[in-house]
């Protein structure tokens, strides 16, 4: 549960982080309000993982601070370790023992009794739906189950403020859609998460407040529908035939009045996003592309979403970065 000795479970100032001749996080600033969900989201070598590895002090920042749970990450480093939990990318359950002798296993190394152990391991696997495979081998589970045992083996011992790297990737959607429940289920419970993510669905469906990251620093901060709104909506046709994908071009970047207008040939769809605040209305847009001569098999005004938020922030942003 979130301690109200401190408001912000997470704080980073300015942290900056290389590695070698690559910087990581360049003045990265961070804040995750106590007993809330934060999706931090950016592109592949975003920094986001670095973060993660800061906040939970497998890694000392160059410059800037953080704190978490109220503890500095430098000074205070043992102190925060007892504060959180864990799951990493990929699942760090032993997979030649049971579920329930992982959780067991987990419970003594963390200096509980070998009773009170047990009754976590089974609270545990019994609250978040493992109970029957609890005492089967964890080289049996679905890859879901595998993920979903991982991240309630950092619930062991109760941490106020959890960490989650890309918790469900390369998960199966009914797998995802369990891992969701789950962080929902400790969000609830007054757990603190930090969520890292390039699912945009994911950080739209968990999260309170979104940090898009991206070359190591904070680009854009706010609760999903404030960073929806300040994206235009989405104006959609699918037309009768390609050759007329010209003139639907000409039309829609007329009444978008910014932004590329994107052509797929293969599907005969034209979109552009509008500028914020512009308003096109159905009759319209149907008027226009008739007068251009252009037969629309569907036309559409989309609100806009995270995926949209995430292409105009990092438009700019060069594949095949280094940083993690």
């Amino acid at each position: 549960m979130s301690d109200t000795a401190w408001s912000n479970a997470v704080e980073m100032t300015g942290v900056e982080k290389r590695f070698g001749a690559t910087r990581a996080l360049c003045g990265l600033d961070l804040t995750v309000p106590a007993g809330t969900v934060c999706g931090l989201l950016g592109p592949n070598g975003a920094g986001k993982t670095t973060a993660v590895r800061v906040l939970a002090t497998l890694a000392a920042p160059d410059r800037g601070s953080a704190r978490v749970a109220g503890h500095d990450v430098v000074r205070e480093a043992e102190a925060v370790r007892r504060s959180i939990g864990l799951a990493g990318q990929h699942a760090a359950v032993d997979e030649g023992i049971t579920g329930r002798d992982n959780l067991h296993l987990l419970g003594r190394l963390h200096h509980l009794g070998a009773r009170a152990a047990r009754a976590r391991a089974d609270e545990l696997l019994e609250r978040f739906g493992l109970a029957e495979a609890g005492g089967r081998l964890v080289r049996t589970y679905s890859g879901g189950m595998r993920r979903r045992l991982d991240l309630i083996a950092s619930l062991v011992v109760s941490p106020p403020v959890l960490f989650l790297d890309e918790p469900t990737t390369g998960l199966d959607p009914r797998s995802r859609q369990e891992i969701w429940s789950t962080v929902k289920e400790l969000a609830g419970g007054g757990t603190t998460v930090l969520l890292t993510t390039q699912y945009l669905e994911e950080a739209d469906r968990l999260a309170d407040d979104i940090v898009v990251v991206d070359n190591g620093a904070a680009i854009a901060t706010g609760p999903p529908q404030r960073l929806k709104a300040a994206i235009g909506t989405r104006i959609e046709a699918t037309l009768a035939e390609a050759g007329q994908l010209g003139r639907a071009t000409v039309v829609l970047a007329a009444l978008a009045a910014r932004g590329d207008v994107l052509v797929d040939h293969a599907e005969r769809t034209v979109s552009v996003v509008t500028a914020p605040g512009t308003e096109v209305l159905l009759p319209r847009l149907v008027r226009e592309l008739d007068a251009a001569g252009v037969v629309a098999r569907d036309v559409a005004l989309r609100p806009p979403s995270l995926d949209d938020v995430f292409l105009a922030l990092t438009a700019d942003s060069a594949p095949g970065r280094a940083a993690r």
